[in-house]
């Protein structure tokens, strides 16, 4: 099958691992790199050197007239970047969220169906093998589900800039959340039917209105609950790191991640895909209550790091347009998660439970 060009939109952290990616298979050609700053050429540099640069998405997409769009840009251009790109006959891969807003969500899921292109969105946990396990070995902990999760950084220096540019348009709980209610309603696959949060601002780096810390709490229609928190900022723990941890009427089991959870690590993205091991605990006891099975180990073998992960993004999506993959529950997940997370922000600011 034919090389699929591609254009790169937003050549940050997770543009640049995307862009080499691509640089790296054969089965795609970079046709061009966009950003409105330096970014482009220092990820050109990186990458060899060789790639046509561009400072405006718009000019960049006439031009090139690519086969796909990667866009990688801050959440309140992902709508109309994805629009776009699919009306000028293009596939599209969509760093999370989908949208700044449900509608926008909504709007990008109703024109990848009209227009028949693939639109895949940039769920990296959905491809880690551990977190792939971890899911499958929650399942069989029976019903009702408690899960709790975290992914608090204590940002500073380059990536305090970026996450203060990312809640000009979004709270950490919804921009980060979005990734582990998917993992919730993957474990769970039942209905989420309320949810309520809490949230903190915490400097006046960020627009008035907005805060730097939340938690969600989700409550399921089979009687699971889950939690999941973020706080971005100089101020923030590094004690509050790392918890993802999941447990049912047979047990729990648990991601221990002693070397991405130590000093240092919370605004690593490097560290925030590292599992190491899961910990599965059985719940069984004999007549004295004392357990009957000691405490399991798993260690994968298949532990990719960051770049390994978005290799294996991009390599679903060439499959997705390759094999003309039915994406429609990826989509539709997509767009769920985002609902709830909003739900959960609309929370934050009313005070209030919200029904959903």
């Amino acid at each position: 099958m034919k090389t699929v060009r591609v254009l790169v939109v937003g050549c940050g952290n997770m543009g640049a691992s995307h862009a080499t990616a691509y640089h790296n298979s054969p089965d795609f050609e970079i046709i061009g790199l966009v950003s409105p700053g330096k970014s482009k050429e220092t990820l050109n540099a990186k990458i060899g050197g060789k790639y046509p640069l561009f400072n405006e998405y718009s000019a960049a997409l006439a031009e090139t007239k690519p086969d796909a769009v990667c866009i990688s840009t801050y959440p309140d251009t992902h709508e109309a970047y994805a629009i776009e790109a699919m009306e000028a006959g293009c596939h599209v891969f969509i760093e999370k969220p989908i949208a700044d807003s449900l509608a926008g969500a909504i709007r990008v899921a109703e024109v990848a169906k009209k227009t028949g292109k693939k639109l895949v969105v940039g769920y990296i946990l959905r491809h880690h093998p551990s977190w792939i396990k971890f899911i499958e070995v929650a399942k069989e902990m029976g019903k009702p589900l408690v899960m709790r999760m975290n992914l608090n950084q204590q940002s500073h220096g380059y990536m305090w800039d970026v996450h203060r540019n990312l809640m000009a348009s979004l709270s950490p709980i919804v921009d980060c959340g979005v990734h582990y209610i998917d993992v919730m309603c993957q474990m769970t696959r039942s209905k989420p039917v309320r949810v309520s949060a809490i949230g903190a601002r915490m400097t006046e780096d960020i627009p008035a209105g907005n805060y730097n810390y939340g938690q969600l709490q989700i409550h399921f229609e089979d009687g699971s609950v889950g939690w999941y928190e973020a706080g971005w900022g100089p101020m923030i723990s590094q004690t509050a790191y790392f918890v993802k941890d999941v447990f049912g009427p047979k047990g729990s089991v648990s991601i221990v991640a002693q070397n991405a959870s130590g000093e240092g690590k919370s605004d690593s993205v490097e560290s925030h895909t590292k599992t190491e091991s899961l910990r599965v605990h059985h719940a069984d006891i004999n007549a004295e209550n004392e357990f009957t099975r000691a405490d399991e180990w798993i260690n994968l073998t298949d532990e990719p790091d960051h770049q390994g992960l978005c290799d294996r993004e991009q390599a679903y999506f060439l499959h997705a347009i390759q094999a003309d993959v039915d994406l429609t529950d990826h989509v539709e997940d997509a767009v769920n998660s985002l609902r709830i997370a909003f739900a959960c922000d609309e929370s934050v600011r009313t005070g209030k439970m919200v029904e959903l």
